[in-house]
């Protein structure tokens, strides 16, 4: 299923290094809203999720997010390439050197490390989908902040196009999410889950989730 193919999805060829902007957009590595948390979420999503198409979009995205990870690893690369003692103290990136040299690791902007806990993946095609669409905002957004701090050309052009892309993901995960409703009971989209819950057959009632509060009477629900 994977094809590799040596070159990025969109170049990188950052000619002036900077510890600054590289101390910002590794958040878009290893960060909450990162392409390294994006990959693992679908990547892992998509034995759960019951709809081929669904799965197939999963597949597809989460294999596109490890080629924008390594896009962005290339950025952080070029931008600490052959810096000075004296470069790295002046850019605030003693710390980040003291553990990594200039080694690319997956961190927020803050410092603190990459975890799985930036991501979930829950086993319901709705929950699951409604997460992407908002991770899929969410990292839109961090790539409109790092542009409101960039001035360099060579680095805010692969972020546009990283940008332009989470706002595709976006879509396609809209998309998704309808062909999950379209299977479902549109009065109550939540009454089973199809990725556990056996499928009713034709003619047979569904075996529905009970999901009235407790202590509320019949004429209450």
């Amino acid at each position: 299923m994977w094809s590799y193919d040596k070159r990025l999805q969109f170049p990188v060829k950052i000619k002036n290094p900077s510890p600054q902007l590289a101390k910002i957009v590794i958040a878009q590595l290893g960060g909450p809203d990162g392409e390294l948390g994006a990959s693992m979420r679908y990547l892992n999503q998509r034995y759960s999720m019951p709809y081929a198409e669904c799965k197939g979009a999963l597949t597809d995205i989460g294999t596109e997010e490890l080629a924008h990870m390594e896009m962005i690893s290339a950025i952080l690369y070029q931008l600490t390439r052959n810096l000075t003692p004296e470069e790295i103290r002046e850019g605030g990136f003693d710390a980040y050197f003291v553990d990594h040299t200039t080694g690319v690791y997956p961190q927020f902007a803050s410092g603190t490390p990459w975890s799985a806990m930036t991501f979930q993946s829950k086993g319901d095609p709705i929950t699951d989908l409604m997460e992407d669409m908002a991770a899929e905002q969410k990292a839109r957004t961090t790539y409109d902040n790092l542009l409101r701090l960039i001035d360099d050309p060579d680095v805010r052009e692969p972020l546009k196009f990283l940008r332009a892309r989470e706002i595709v993901h976006f879509q396609r995960f809209g998309d998704a999410l309808a062909v999950v409703q379209a299977n479902l009971d549109a009065k109550n989209y939540y009454a089973w889950n199809p990725a556990f819950d056996v499928r009713p057959r034709e003619g047979q009632p569904a075996a529905k989730i009970d999901t009235a509060a407790p202590g509320l009477t019949a004429a209450a629900r």
